[in-house]
C-alpha cells in the first residue's frame, strides 16, 4: 500500500533552489522504491519571500508548512538584504516560521564520515570517530526574550537591549528531548550553560539536574559555554549528546559542524510536540556561488534523510539515502568545498546524478 505524506519545500534563497532540486529528485527515487507518495508544495520565505510579498515570512507560507506531514527547508538570506530593517529581515522569517511551528527542539548532529576525514582542519587522531548530536533549545532565549530593541536613553545615547529568559517547563521540554536522545545514543548528556554568572544558567542547571533523576541510564556533566568551546576543539570525542539554549547552541553546533571539515555535510532537524518538523542544512545561502552549479548538496539531501527518519517514521528510507551519500563518498566524487587531490570534482547536478545512481544500484 502507497503511504502518502505532504512535504513543504522552502527553496529560499542563493543556492536554495539547486540543492533542492537534487533533494526533491532524491526524494522521487526513493519514494518509488518503498511506496512512498510525496506531494511537494512550495512556498516563499527569506528574501525571495521578500522581494515578492514585502515579508520574509507571509502568513500563506506559514498556513501551508501547518498543513503539511514536514517542510523541508534549504536556505535563506544574501548580501541583498543585509541593510534592511530587522524586522524584514530574511532571518526574521526563519524564526517566525519556528516560533510559529512551536519548533523548540533542534537537533544537529556533527558525525565524522570516514572519507572525510582529512577534509578537517583539526588532526585524524583528534576528530577521527566524532559522532555528537547537538539539542539546542529554539524558541525560547535571548533570541525571543523581551524587552529586546534599540532605545535612547534620558541623555540620548542609543542602548541596545536583548533579553535571555528560560521558564522551567521551556527548559524541562527540550531537556527531556535531550535524554530521551541520549537514550538511543551513547547514553551522555553534556548540558552547557553559564552559571557561574548568568542567573538564567542557574536556573537551566538546576532544572537539567533535577530532570536527570527521571533518566538514571544517562550519564550527565555540566560545563560552561566558554570551556565546552575549548573541548570541541580539544577533544571532541569527549561529547555525545550536547544539550544547551539558544544562543549557545547556535554558536557550539557551528563549530562542531566544522570538525566535519565542510559545513556543506551537516543537517538537522526542528522538532515541535506535534505537527510538522523543519528539516534543513546547517550551512547559509551562499549568494557568492548561486547559479553556477558548485554548491554541495549533500546536506540538503541529509536533512531530507533526517526528515523520513525523524519526521515522517520512515527509517528505511533514510537508511537508503544516507547509504547512498556514503557509496559517492566512498567512489571519490566531491564537489568542490571538500575536493581533495585524487577526487572526481562534480558540480551540484552531477552530484545529484551520483546519488541517484546510487539509489538505483541498491
Amino acid at each position: 500500500m502507497v503511504q502518502n505524506y505532504r512535504i513543504t519545500l522552502l527553496p529560499g534563497d542563493g543556492i536554495g533552489p539547486e540543492i533542492m532540486a537534487v533533494a526533491v529528485d532524491v526524494l522521487k527515487v526513493v519514494g518509488k522504491q518503498l511506496n512512498l507518495s510525496f506531494e511537494f508544495q512550495e512556498a516563499l520565505i527569506g528574501g525571495a519571500a521578500i522581494d515578492a510579498t514585502g515579508s520574509p515570512l507571509p502568513a500563506a507560507t506559514l498556513d501551508i508548512c501547518r498543513n503539511s506531514d514536514a517542510v523541508l527547508l534549504a536556505a535563506i538570506g544574501g548580501y541583498k538584504w543585509d541593510s534592511l530593517p530587522r524586522h524584514l529581515r530574511p532571518e526574521t522569517g526563519l524564526l517566525g516560521l519556528r516560533s510559529g511551528l512551536g519548533l523548540f527542539a533542534n537537533l544537529r548532529p556533527a558525525k565524522i564520515l570516514p572519507q572525510l576525514i582529512d577534509a578537517s582542519s583539526l588532526k585524524r587522531e583528534v576528530v577521527e570517530g566524532v559522532d555528537i548530536m547537538v539539542v539546542r533549545e529554539l524558541t525560547g532565549g535571548v533570541y525571543f526574550g523581551e524587552p529586546k530593541g534599540i532605545f535612547t536613553t534620558e541623555t540620548g545615547e542609543k542602548r541596545g537591549v536583548n533579553t535571555m529568559a528560560y521558564t522551567e517547563s521551556e527548559i524541562d521540554r527540550i531537556g527531556r528531548v535531550a535524554f530521551e536522545t541520549a537514550q538511543k545514543r551513547g547514553g551522555k548528556v553534556c548540558s552547557v550553560d553559564k552559571a557561574n554568572v548568568l542567573e538564567v544558567s542557574q536556573l537551566w542547571r538546576d532544572r537539567i539536574t533535577a530532570l536527570a533523576a527521571d533518566y538514571s541510564n544517562i550519564e550527565l556533566s555540566h560545563m560552561y559555554v566558554d570551556n565546552a568551546a575549548m573541548q570541541l576543539v580539544r577533544c571532541p570525542k569527549q561529547f555525545d549528546t550536547i544539550l544547551t539554549s539558544n544562543l549557545f547552541g547556535d554558536i557550539l553546533s557551528d563549530a562542531a559542524a566544522m570538525l566535519t571539515g565542510s559545513i556543506g555535510m551537516l543537517p538537522s532537524a526542528s522538532l515541535g510536540a506535534d505537527g510538522a518538523g523543519v528539516f534543513e542544512p546547517v550551512h547559509g545561502s551562499a549568494p557568492d556561488i548561486a547559479g553556477q552549479d558548485k554548491a554541495n548538496p549533500l546536506a540538503q539531501v541529509l536533512s531530507a534523510a533526517m526528515m523520513l527518519r525523524y519526521g515522517l517514521s520512515q527509517p528505511v528510507a533514510a537508511d537508503k539515502i544516507e547509504q547512498a551519500v556514503l557509496k559517492v563518498l566512498d567512489q571519490g566524487d566531491r564537489t568542490g568545498d571538500i575536493m581533495s587531490d585524487g577526487m572526481n570534482l562534480l558540480g551540484c547536478r552531477a552530484m545529484g546524478d551520483s546519488l541517484i545512481q546510487a539509489l538505483e544500484q541498491q
